[in-house]
């Protein structure tokens, strides 16, 4: 059971990436370029650090993650948003810190709740726009990611919180921004 749940994870996630990238490349989604750049940097920390404490069924979710943050990332810097003010600068320096202390402890565990911080800064910038300008994002893409980061951490079958703690964390941040989209889009009808 606990292998279906990582499987199922392993499909949705890189499905939920789909329309992202579908409507990104139509103009309607706006990817934040300094959050798919953190993540695309983190996703890669997060996926080594679980390979090191040895994740298994759970890497799918890392792995894809990452691979989809860089496709991401790309395309934001012709069609996203952001990348120099004042809290994307703020957002990039506490992932840069973050890294820095990463490289310091090359503690697998460490790195991982280091990786969950600095992603958290990342996550922000896109929670922010989600509320402010909602039409900017793509709703099932953050439905479907929540969703996978719940699969996997269900994957991972004990109560291991190094193994746990980037699948709940993937699945609360994505969560997040999908009720920043639902009550900016209800702001904005008010």
């Amino acid at each position: 059971m606990l292998q279906t749940f990582g499987i199922l994870s392993a499909v949705i996630f890189p499905i939920s990436y789909f329309p992202y990238i579908k409507d990104t490349l139509r103009g309607k989604t706006k990817p934040e370029r300094a959050s798919w750049f953190i993540w695309a940097t983190l996703g890669a920390i997060a996926f080594f650090s679980q390979l090191a404490k040895g994740a298994t069924d759970s890497l799918w979710l890392s792995g894809l993650g990452t691979f989809y943050s860089i496709l991401i990332f790309l395309l934001s810097v012709r069609y996203g948003v952001g990348g120099f003010t004042k809290r994307d600068i703020v957002a990039l320096c506490v992932a840069g810190i973050g890294l820095l202390l990463w490289s310091i402890t090359k503690e697998a565990a460490i790195a991982l709740f280091l990786v969950i911080i600095v992603d958290s800064a990342g996550a922000i910038l896109t929670i922010i726009k989600s509320y402010e300008k909602p039409e900017s994002e793509t709703l099932i893409t953050w439905v479907l990611d929540g969703t996978a980061g719940l699969l996997s951490a269900l994957s991972v079958g004990s109560l291991n919180i190094i193994l746990l703690a980037y699948p709940l964390y993937i699945c609360l941040a994505n969560f997040a921004t999908v009720a920043a989209i639902l009550v900016g889009e209800k702001h904005l009808k008010n």
